[in-house]
């Protein structure tokens, strides 16, 4: 870290994105789409308004978890799959610190499954980054959880036999209270995203679609590239129909008679019409219905905020859980100790 910023006013600080960018190398392959990534954070970093002594970024182990050496504020590179257990336990006992996980799919859904789903079940006041590239990059080029059947890796050079997670459906099955996707390419849309995500209290998680150009080069380019993005892409907007394509020429809608959601051709419709999007639909139906559209083929892909509920946070709980036995205890620290170590089953041995 280098000297504080000053304050101009109280609860305002004067912060810009140079102000996050450490003296660091950046050192991914020439060409990554963790680049746009980080300097899209950087940039959305100085609206947060927070001393950078009190943001704190956690990452596992991959390619994007090199990300807090580049970011000049507190963070640690902790070990494989285990970032968000590691920010749990910073979260519960520092909550006025603003904590972000950053993770890859490999990281996040392989060896860090586990934690990942139950920091998000607990709905930890934490900010989960998942850059999902469809390989494992930092150890060269292996299928990963996302990688679609039949995908030739050097690990697959028969094509993968294993069905792929949708990040977002795992993520609203363990009852993530925020989740939404962004694009590394769509800064505009990348930043909104991280926004929402800020503002939220509790788990925030975020899927961004990364391109890996050195082991998985393209793997999005169907809603990257101007020539097909506008057919293929969904732009979630809150309280708006759910319509898409170059000339709207599709729609999201409840199938008469059916379950989940569909896509039709708005010249198709009959009697149904589009569905207005709601984030804030308390029920988790409605999202999973929606993660569920999205396939490995990227045909018909929702990018936005899916899910933005609010519930008590496991940090709020806790803290809560702390002043109600302090307020309800008499005696010194280690009496108090003491009585719960002797309370409730106990046994003398004699």
């Amino acid at each position: 870290m280098d000297s504080p910023t000053v304050l101009i006013k109280p609860g305002e600080l004067k912060l810009t994105a140079k102000d996050f960018k450490s003296d660091q190398e950046v050192r991914w392959c020439p060409g990554c789409g963790d680049y746009a990534i980080l300097a899209a954070v950087q940039g959305f970093m100085p609206e947060l308004n927070i001393p950078r002594e009190n943001i704190v970024f956690v990452s596992g182990i991959g390619c994007s978890s090199r990300f807090p050496y580049y970011m000049n504020t507190y963070g640690m590179h902790s070990i494989h799959g285990r970032a968000p257990a590691i920010a749990t336990g910073l979260s519960a006992s520092r909550p006025d610190l603003s904590v972000w996980v950053v993770t890859g799919d490999g990281d996040a859904l392989s060896i860090g499954g586990n934690h990942l789903i139950h920091a998000l079940r607990r709905n930890v006041n934490l900010k989960i980054l998942l850059f999902n590239n469809r390989i494992y990059g930092l150890t060269k080029g292996q299928y990963s959880p996302t990688s679609e059947i039949g995908k030739i890796t050097k690990s697959t050079p028969a094509g993968s036999a294993d069905s792929p997670f949708n990040p977002l459906s795992l993520a609203l099955g363990a009852e993530a209270t925020f989740v939404a996707r962004t694009i590394d390419s769509d800064r505009k849309h990348l930043q909104s995203v991280l926004r929402a995500a800020a503002e939220h209290q509790g788990s925030a998680f975020v899927e961004i679609y990364q391109n890996c150009n050195i082991f998985n080069d393209n793997a999005f380019e169907l809603i990257k590239d101007s020539s097909t993005r506008d057919d293929h892409l969904i732009r979630l907007e809150q309280d708006q129909p759910i319509t898409f394509g170059s000339e709207d020429q599709f729609a999201v809608v409840h199938p008469a008679g059916g379950f989940g959601l569909s896509v039709r051709g708005t010249a198709d419709l009959g009697g149904e019409t589009p569905v207005v999007h709601d984030a804030t639909v308390d029920d988790p139906a409605y999202a999973f219905a929606l993660s569920r559209l999205s396939g490995s083929d990227l045909g018909t892909t929702p990018i936005g905020v899916f899910r933005n509920v609010r519930r008590p946070t496991y940090d709020e709980l806790v803290q809560k859980q702390l002043e109600d036995a302090k307020a309800q205890s008499t005696g010194t620290p280690d009496e108090m100790l003491n009585g719960l170590l002797s309370s409730a089953d106990t046994w003398t041995i004699l």
